[in-house]
């Protein structure tokens, strides 16, 4: 690493660059892969880009930067020259090629050179919390509106975004994200994108630190430096409301409230009863003026895209939250490797929008394809869009290919360690025949793709080492036939979550015997397919005693044919005697024979159960070597179903 500014300068000082002569510029690597992948990069790059080329962190480029001595040309915006950026493209493993026409790409506007002359823009709150805490509740009274009372159950089932006017506010309104689970959120801070302002985490009084209020707050511990936090202990109108315990439940996960001398502010609310909104919107103010939030609005746009889905009439549609710039219709704007053109955009209420401003969540039609929920949202001309598409697409194609590649070793080398423990003769039988966990193979269609992107979240973490959760494929939109057919070829189930089957598509999933199940509620979902996933497992098997009798005596009864057959004349000692049970003869404590009763008798009548206390004739099927003392019990086989 530390000969990168003496290579560098070398391969500079011998006229221009090409990718031929970087090659022989090199100096040997030890232990880098033997087909590093390719990586094109443009003649000039900034320090940013190329952190989004090389697909990684952009403070782990700086930090190798700083390692080689490039600590002053280690800044967002400085611009590299393709001898320095190809020698950083190599420290990572890459073989890069010098090409600006297929490194093209359209990448955010660089930052504002002095950001305080920027106009003020609205602060994104996110609202977090476990389910039932009173999220969308609260949000409701914030925006009086009603949206829980048309949800499934009260519990949020999309990522919704909404612009609310709010009295007090510097920027005249405060955009709220409501959402359901942190897949969506996650995928968008791993970018490193600050899509969210401030996190308001909701603690119910009634209720305290949940599962899911931990993960906010392991999320929130992640994001530190960038999200400011305020906790909201709602529900504060119950009788049965502790706001102590709730305060000192969140001071145990290590949240420090200002309350115990911390600096994380906590408002005690109402969603029902508006008690306490206006401190919490005065607080909401009060943080987001010290975070002095600007952004510019005009120029190319900057954005995320919240949430996607189908919709009759428009086709996909996407929710996007602007950050920079302005949309506005007709603009050419590129998501992930998705593209589109603006035809109509609408704000939450549905009212139709002809520019949207940093700050606001709109819904754009006009995409050619659904965009995922979390990618970034970048305008261009036209030309420059589709040559951007093109790229991503290629790049995205090779991607999958190295994946396939990857997994297509990992399977041969799996194949040859199996082939390995087969000929080991001293290895144990079991570990031979044992071919890996279980799979429950799941379809996933839902309504929405950032709802899709939290129902796989949610799935994929249910199963064990024994047997486990396997998505094969997730689409948006109702199910269709090549749903079906694809569940029939992995041998799986169809999870349908929010949206319709048609009756023609169920038919052919019942002609295939393909499952289809079909809610509104994740939470009956997560239960319906954590079922499926426990019957996988293998059961044990427990022997449980019914009844024991002790042989007194043999006799011989004659039958037709002049035939005989020994009856044992037994006393029921312990509990009851069923014809119905297994049975086994135990003497001198070893089981010598199990099976079933031929026959059951008492008084020459047959019986089907000799209680405790009583004599009974028993003979046993296929065995006539009882002996005078000699232990029958009888006894049933239970079978314990395995537990996650």
């Amino acid at each position: 690493m530390n000969n990168i500014l003496t290579r560098a300068s070398d391969a500079s000082s011998r006229g221009s660059t090409s990718p031929r002569k970087l090659q022989r510029a090199k100096a040997p690597r030890i232990g880098t892969r033997s087909s590093p992948s390719q990586i094109y990069i443009p003649t000039t790059v900034s320090v940013g880009q190329l952190a989004r080329l090389l697909n990684v962190r952009q403070t782990l480029l700086q930090r190798k930067m700083v390692d080689a001595g490039m600590a002053a040309e280690a800044s967002y915006d400085h611009v590299l020259t393709s001898d320095y950026a190809a020698l950083l493209a190599e420290e990572f493993g890459r073989n890069p090629i010098v090409n600006d026409e297929a490194a093209f790409d359209i990448y955010p506007p660089v930052p504002h050179p002095d950001p305080t002359k920027l106009p003020t823009r609205p602060p994104i709150i996110t609202i977090m919390g476990h389910v039932d805490h009173g999220k969308t509740t609260l949000l409701d009274t914030l925006r009086s509106a009603s949206v829980a009372d048309n949800e499934a159950g009260g519990i949020t089932q999309h990522i919704g975004a909404f612009s609310v006017p709010v009295k007090g506010s510097s920027s005249g309104t405060i955009t709220f994200l409501d959402t359901p689970g942190h897949a969506a959120f996650s995928a968008m801070r791993s970018r490193g994108a600050s899509v969210t302002d401030i996190v308001v985490l909701v603690v119910a009084a009634d209720d305290g630190v949940m599962p899911q209020t931990k993960e906010v707050i392991k999320l929130i511990k992640g994001e530190q430096d960038k999200v400011g936090v305020i906790v909201a202990i709602n529900k504060v109108d119950k009788p049965e409301a502790d706001v102590e315990k709730v305060q000192h439940a969140l001071l145990a996960e290590g949240v420090q409230l200002e309350a115990f001398g911390g600096d994380v502010p906590s408002v005690e609310v109402s969603g029902l009863t508006g008690h306490g909104l206006n401190d919490l919107i005065d607080t909401l103010s009060l943080m987001a003026e010290v975070q002095d939030l600007r952004a510019e609005q005009d120029g190319p746009v900057y954005g995320h895209v919240i949430e996607s889905r189908m919709h009759k009439g428009l086709g996909p549609t996407a929710t996007v939250l602007v950050l920079r710039g302005r949309l506005t219709p007709g603009a050419h704007i590129l998501a992930g490797t998705s593209y589109g053109k603006v035809r109509l955009m609408s704000d939450s209420s549905g009212a139709p929008v002809k520019a949207a401003y940093p700050g606001m969540a709109v819904t754009v039609s006009g995409w050619r394809s659904l965009p995922s929920a979390g990618d970034e949202v970048v305008q261009g001309n036209e030309g420059d869009v589709k040559k951007a598409l093109a790229n991503r697409v290629r790049k995205k194609e090779v991607e999958t290919v190295l994946i396939d590649a990857e997994a297509i070793n990992i399977a041969r080398a799996a194949e040859r360690e199996r082939v390995r423990k087969e000929e080991d003769k001293s290895h144990d039988v079991r570990n031979v025949l044992d071919g890996g966990p279980k799979e429950l193979r799941l379809v996933i269609k839902g309504d929405v793709s950032g709802s899709v992107e939290a129902v796989v979240g949610a799935l994929e973490g249910i199963g064990n080492e024994k047997a486990r959760v396997k998505v094969v494929s997730t689409g948006v939109g109702d199910v269709m036939e090549s749903d079906v057919m694809m569940a029939k070829a992995a041998e799986g189930i169809i999870v349908a979550f929010s949206v319709k089957t048609p009756r023609s598509v169920e038919t052919v999933a019942a002609q295939n015997h393909v499952p289809i199940y079909s809610s509104k509620i994740i939470y009956r979902i997560m239960d319906e397919v954590r079922d499926r996933v426990t019957a996988l497992l293998p059961c044990t098997y427990e022997t449980k005693v019914t009844g024991e009798a002790t042989v007194l005596q043999l006799f011989d009864i004659h039958l037709k044919g002049k035939t005989t057959k020994k009856i044992a004349g037994c006393r029921v000692s312990n509990g009851t005697v069923e014809k119905s049970k297994g049975a086994r003869v135990v003497r001198n404590g070893q089981v010598i024979y199990e099976g079933v009763l031929d026959a059951l008798k008492q008084h020459k009548k047959d019986m089907l159960e000799v209680k405790k206390g009583t004599e009974c004739g028993i003979s046993l099927q296929n065995y006539e070597d009882l002996r005078d003392g000699d232990l029958i019990q009888m006894y049933q086989t239970i079978e314990i179903p395995g537990v996650l």
